[in-house]
Formats: structure tokens, C-alpha cells, sequence
């Protein structure tokens, strides 16, 4: 009996040692760090498996130069072409848990405006961890590129992507420091229901850098509004970006020219822009920073 439990007792020691180095192990190779949303978060200091709950995200690793790392990736993630190539989730509001764990990923890259909370929890309930972004503005935007950067160790990369992005940043900046008058703005999501961006949305950032008033500005990220709304706002300037597709150019303003009270409208300030350039929270988003002060301040 005595020489069962000494054996039972020496079996106990052995795995409790090796669990202690084990761990030891991950916690040498792991680093702590804080998220865009302000919570600690153990991060892999070499991560080899990534997957991207969300398409901004999965654009951003690969302009850094890292999408190799990525072996898993969101529904609609098409930015670069090599995105598309990648195992789907799920959408990023549906995220597809078992999928996830299949792909074995030492690490997820998540966002606080699109990652529903409960299944983001049910994914670090299974020791996978969750680094979560929460870009609103553009130096968040520019701030989840350096922080993205130097998870993935492409930190010169990252440099070099905001460096770029400041300097088409302070060319805007001057462009628009010596104008005076503020056009009222419409930047239109989506056509049917029409849909714009409210304050503290990226859009809105966008639309005031851009020397422009949004006119949607409002508690409500992304309103509705009916023509009836759109005849009291009189916007000078329309911004039409057509996010989920399916009208052409012509359709788009076709809409509006029925309503020639509307200023922009009488004015043949009708744009129609790239979505491409507006709807993620990527780096590419200065771009459209550079077209709305064009459009606001340098066309009749």
C-alpha cells in the first residue's frame, strides 16, 4: 500500500512538473498586452495562426505584409484577391465557434463594433485568445495599424503605412485650412432604405477633415431618413456610396433628380464614389479623405 501511494504520489509530482513547464513555456512565449478596448490580453510573441473575425482586419494584416499568418478568415473578407482564398468563420456577426477551434488558431483578431461580446467570450472560453480593435477615428485607425504591427512583428511595416497616411493627412489639412464656408453634406450609404453616418462614425470624422458639415450628425451611428427628411436638410453637396450594390451610376442620382427643391440637387452636386473607399476602416480610407475635398471644395 505504502509503496502504491509513494508511486502514485511520485506519478502526481512528475505531471505537476510538467504543467509547471508547460506553462512556464507559455507565458515565455506570450506577451501582455493592452487592446484598443483597454483589456489585457496574453498575445503570442510569434503568432503562426491567425484568424480574422472581421474584413477590415484581415486587409490591414495583409498590407502588412503578413498574410501569411492568416489561416482563417470572415464572409466578404475580398481585399487583397488573396483574402478570398482563405477558410471562412462565418460572418463576422455570425461567427461560426466550431469552425474557429477546428482551424486551431493561436490567436484572433476581433472588433467591439461587429464582433457580437458573447461569442468573442465563447471563444477565449476555449484558451483561444481575442485581441480586440475599435477604430472610430482616423488615429484609431492609424493606431490599430501600429498596434496590429507590432503583434505580428511588422512593426517598419506599419511605420511605413502611417507615414503615408500622415502625409496625405496634411496635405488635406491644408487644402482645407484656408477655406471659410462648410458645405451641408449627405453622405448616403445605402439606397433603399437611404441610410447615412451619424456622429462618431469614420464617415463623419471624414466628412468634417474634409471641411464639409455632416448633416446627419446625430446620436444614431446610421440613421434612415425619407426624401421628406432630405427636403428639410437641403445638403449642398451628395456623397452617394452604394455599399450593398446593385444600382448603377445613373439609377443613383436618378433617385435624387426627382427632388430639385434640394440644393444639391438644382446645383448638379451628385457624386457617386467608390464604396470601396468608405465602408472599412482601413488605411485606404485617406483616399477617400483626398476625394471628399475634391469634391466639396474643388469642383463647381
Amino acid at each position: 500500500m505504502k509503496s502504491y501511494l509513494l508511486v502514485a504520489g511520485l506519478i502526481v509530482s512528475h505531471l505537476f512538473a510538467c504543467c509547471w513547464c508547460i506553462a512556464g513555456e507559455e507565458t515565455v512565449g506570450n506577451r501582455l498586452l493592452k487592446d484598443q478596448v483597454g483589456r489585457e490580453v496574453l498575445v503570442p510573441l510569434q503568432p503562426k495562426r491567425v484568424i480574422s473575425l472581421i474584413p477590415s482586419l484581415t486587409e490591414i494584416v495583409f498590407d502588412l505584409g503578413r498574410g501569411d499568418v492568416l489561416v482563417g478568415a470572415t464572409q466578404y473578407a475580398k481585399e487583397p484577391p488573396e483574402a478570398e482564398k482563405l477558410p471562412r468563420v462565418g460572418s463576422y456577426l455570425h461567427l461560426d465557434i466550431e469552425r474557429i477551434v477546428a482551424l486551431q488558431p493561436d490567436l484572433c483578431l476581433g472588433v467591439r463594433d461587429g464582433n457580437p461580446e458573447h461569442l468573442i467570450e465563447r471563444i477565449e472560453k476555449m484558451g483561444i485568445p481575442v485581441f480586440a480593435f475599435d477604430p472610430q477615428t482616423i488615429p484609431e485607425i492609424m493606431e490599430s495599424v501600429q498596434l496590429l504591427g507590432g503583434i505580428l512583428n511588422a512593426s517598419q511595416r506599419a511605420d511605413e503605412i502611417t507615414g503615408a497616411m500622415e502625409r496625405k493627412i496634411a496635405k488635406v489639412d491644408q487644402k482645407v485650412s484656408g477655406i471659410k464656408k462648410k458645405p451641408g453634406v449627405f453622405f448616403q450609404i445605402d439606397a433603399a432604405p437611404i441610410v447615412s453616418a451619424g456622429t462618431n462614425t469614420f464617415i463623419d470624422h471624414l466628412i468634417s477633415r474634409a471641411g464639409g458639415k455632416n448633416l446627419a450628425a446625430g446620436p444614431v451611428s446610421y440613421p434612415r431618413f425619407s426624401w421628406e427628411d432630405l427636403l428639410v436638410m437641403q445638403p449642398e453637396v451628395v456623397i452617394i456610396a452604394s455599399m450593398a450594390g446593385g444600382y448603377s451610376e445613373e439609377q443613383l442620382k436618378a433617385a435624387w433628380r426627382k427632388w430639385p427643391l434640394i440644393p444639391a440637387v438644382r446645383e448638379d452636386r451628385l457624386y457617386v464614389v467608390d464604396a470601396s473607399l468608405f465602408d472599412r476602416p482601413v488605411p485606404r480610407l485617406i483616399d477617400g479623405l483626398v476625394e471628399l475635398v475634391n469634391l466639396f471644395h474643388l469642383k463647381p
